[in-house]
Formats: structure tokens, C-alpha cells, sequence
């Protein structure tokens, strides 16, 4: 029967075999203590001078760290803390590594980026990228059950969801196309045939930003859904994100405590009805708490962590300025005569900031198209995507979730380049 460590509670006293790796180890006398690992957990291999032949003890002493190992002994529970070792009895070097770039001394973040395909063996960087594989089933399984159909839309695009100056532009077949930023429009055409759909995958932001909150490449879910409105769309975003933290918090406990997370607001996140508070609302507020604000523009980055920190519970802000939001979202005009946008950015506690943005789509086609031809944009390109409202358009609505984002929440890093494997920015781009 094959063994992974993660299931050593199972497999008390009895033999197993453990293939893996050594990431430290450290002696006491007559006995050697292996650190292993074998991508599902780790685990502490004892190994006895007195109850090994001389081949095994001398390969535990020749042990390197990172080298790969298949170890065979005795589960056992430890005799203090509430873990379980191996009682190693025969080891197997697979490959004896030579000396590790990332040894015990402290490296600085820069030098763990660059060297990232190494330093994912480290406990931090396979604690948050599980979390991360946690999150993604999540959403997989929610959506599955809420009746959505996923449709991948690609990741080659003709056109612009957001703004225009943070597209990568490539020749495609001597064609100018870009690397997408958003599956949505695509994703709305699909609505009029599947009712809800969603999609997952990579975008691409050219933004030359080297804040701890940016990456160039990044993964995004977009949902979108017919006869939706903005107000079925926020609770729908709020079923979900109670369903991820849930579903962390109960399947990533060992991932949590590695990070030394404090999970007390993420708990009561679950339990709590988050707010919403328009724009202009969120504004005041922030301006009386003595912050500097501007009524006419999007929530600055103080403003988020300010709002996170007072409310301690995800906030829906909603109503943004029109004119600083995408030109696909439904408009009005409130009592000041302002016009904004039926939207919502939900910001997170805890300094995570944004974490959804969403609206009611505009499902009008001459509004549609004037609000492109206003903005200049080439209206042969967008054909496709006014024709929804053509054909038998609906009331439809949708957000997008930044999944790096909403990892950095749960896991509470510092920096969101921790929260995905590989990260690309405008600086960082090996290996």
C-alpha cells in the first residue's frame, strides 16, 4: 500500500516507506534526526545507531540537505508533542545533493525570488501554494453546485477589457492582438447560451508597478450571469467567499499553523453578513477618520487598509464614479446629479484591499455603443460584443477575483509574488 506522510496517524506501529526528500537533520550522540518530506507533509525519521546495520547509519550520516531519500521503518507517535516520527531502519540515497544554495543562514526576498525554484521545497512557499490549490478547488466546487458551466475564453484577445495602456501587444500571424486582462466579454457571450458561466485562467496587466500588490501575470476568475442584478450579484460574491475561508479553515489547519496565522477575523468572516456602503458613503467616512480624499476618484491604497482595518469584515463598496470605471457597466445618476456605476469592489480586512470587482453589465446597445465610440474606441472590434445586446439581450451581471489576492488574505504573506509559483513583474522574471 503506497504511503504519504500526511496520512502517518493512520499507520501506527505498522511498516511503511517513505519516498522523499531529507531537508535537515541534526545528531545527538548516538541517534540522527531526518528531517523528510514527501510533498504531502513532513515528518521526523529517527534513526538508532544500535538498531541499524552500519550501511544505514553511515548513509544517515552522509545524508546531505535536499537529497533524496527512500526511507523504510516503524510510525510511531512522538513522546511530547502531538506528532509522528519514522522509526527509520533502511535508507536508500537516491541522488546525494551537493551543498544547497539555501542553506540555514537568512536570505534576503530578492534572493529567494530569483532562486524560487528552489525555495518552493521551504515550508513557508508549500504552505501558502497549497492554501492556493485549496482555493482553487473551492471555487471549482462551488461554482459546480450553484449550476455554472466553466468556459475557458482565450487568452489572445483583439480587444480591451480595461484600460487600454496596460495591454502586452504581439503579432499574432501579422495581426496585432494582446494578452488578456479579463475573460468577461467573453464570458458574456457565453451567458446566452449556458445561462452562468465562469472562467479561470492567467491575465496579463502591463502595469510598471513594483508595490508588494501587483504582479504582471497573474490568475483571475471571472463569473458572469443572466437576469442578474448588481444586488444577486454581491450576494452571490458573498456565498463564495464564505465558502473558500470555510473550506480553508477546515482543510489547510496544518498550512495556517506553518504561516502562524491568527485566523479570528477570517472565522468570524464566515459567520458575520458583510457590509455595503456606496462610494460617496465610504468617502465621508474616511475624510471625518482624517484621511485625504478625493469624492471624484477610486479608493487609494490607504484608503482599502483604513476601510479594512475599521469594519474588520469584507465591504462592498458600491456606486463608483462612471467615469473612472469600465465602459461595459451599467450607469445612473444619484440624487447629486453624479453619474456612477452599479458596481462593487469588495475590500478585504487585514490589508488585503480588493479582493472582487464586479457590476451590472450594460445590457443596452445604443447606450453600449455610445459609451465606446465616447471613449474612441474602434468600434469594428467590439462588433462581436455589442451583438450580444443585439440578439436577445438580458439584465446580466459579473466579477472577477483576483486568486494571488485572495491567497494573500487567507494566508496573511506579506507580499503577493509568495502566493503564486512562478511570480512575473516588472523586475522579477527568473527563473
Amino acid at each position: 500500500m503506497e504511503f504519504y506522510i500526511k496520512d502517518a496517524s493512520k499507520f501506527i506501529n505498522k511498516k511503511v516507506e517513505i519516498k522523499g526528500w531529507m531537508y535537515n537533520k541534526r545528531s545527538s550522540g548516538k541517534i540522527i534526526f531526518l528531517q523528510l518530506r514527501d510533498g504531502s507533509g513532513f515528518i521526523q525519521g529517527v534513526v538508532e545507531q544500535k538498531n541499524v546495520d552500519e550501511k544505514v547509519w553511515e548513509a544517515a550520516e552522509n545524508l546531505t540537505i535536499e537529497s533524496s531519500v527512500i526511507v523504510n521503518g516503524t510510525i510511531t507517535k512522538h513522546p511530547k508533542k502531538e506528532e509522528y516520527e519514522i522509526q527509520v531502519m533502511h535508507i536508500e540515497i537516491v541522488n546525494l545533493s551537493p551543498e544547497y544554495p539555501i542553506g540555514k543562514k537568512e536570505h534576503g526576498p530578492e534572493f529567494l525570488f530569483e532562486n524560487r525554484d528552489l525555495y518552493l521545497r521551504s515550508k513557508t512557499p508549500w504552505a501558502v501554494l497549497r492554501i492556493r490549490d485549496m482555493v482553487f478547488r473551492s471555487i471549482t466546487n462551488f461554482f459546480a453546485e450553484e449550476g455554472f458551466v466553466r468556459t475557458d475564453t482565450p487568452i489572445l484577445q483583439p480587444t480591451s477589457c480595461e484600460d487600454t495602456t496596460q495591454l502586452f501587444e504581439l503579432d499574432f500571424y501579422d495581426e496585432k492582438m494582446y494578452l488578456t486582462q479579463s475573460g468577461q466579454l467573453y464570458s458574456e457571450a457565453a451567458i446566452m447560451s449556458f445561462g452562468k458561466v465562469y472562467d479561470f485562467g492567467p491575465v496579463f496587466r502591463a502595469e510598471k508597478s513594483k508595490t508588494r500588490n501587483h504582479l504582471s501575470e497573474f490568475w483571475m476568475m471571472d463569473a458572469e450571469m443572466a437576469y442578474y442584478d448588481q444586488n444577486m450579484n454581491m450576494d452571490l460574491q458573498e456565498k463564495m467567499i464564505k465558502r473558500i475561508i470555510k473550506d480553508t479553515l477546515e482543510n489547510c489547519k496544518l498550512e495556517l499553523e506553518i504561516l502562524q496565522r491568527d485566523t479570528k477575523i477570517l472565522e468570524n468572516c464566515v459567520k458575520t453578513k458583510f457590509l455595503r456602503k456606496s462610494h460617496f458613503e465610504v468617502k465621508q467616512e474616511l475624510e471625518k477618520d482624517g484621511l485625504k480624499v478625493d469624492y471624484n476618484d477610486d479608493l487609494s491604497t490607504e484608503e482599502e487598509i483604513a476601510l479594512g482595518n475599521k469594519y474588520q469584515i469584507p465591504v462592498f463598496v458600491t456606486d463608483y464614479p462612471f467615469e473612472i470605471k469600465s465602459f461595459y457597466m451599467k450607469s445612473f445618476v444619484d440624487e447629486r446629479g453624479v453619474k456612477r456605476a452599479k458596481c462593487a469592489d469588495l475590500i478585504a480586512p487585514e490589508e488585503a484591499r480588493e479582493i472582487i470587482g464586479g457590476s451590472q453589465r450594460e445590457d443596452d446597445y445604443e447606450v453600449l455603443l455610445n459609451e465606446i465610440k465616447k471613449r474612441n474606441y474602434p468600434k469594428k472590434e467590439y462588433e462581436w460584443y455589442l451583438n450580444i445586446r443585439k440578439y436577445g439581450s438580458v439584465p446580466h451581471s459579473g466579477f472577477g477575483l483576483g486568486l494571488e489576492r485572495m491567497v494573500r488574505w487567507l494566508s496573511g504573506v506579506h507580499h503577493i509574488r509568495e502566493t503564486i509559483p512562478f511570480p512575473r513583474s516588472t523586475t522579477l522574471n527568473r527563473p
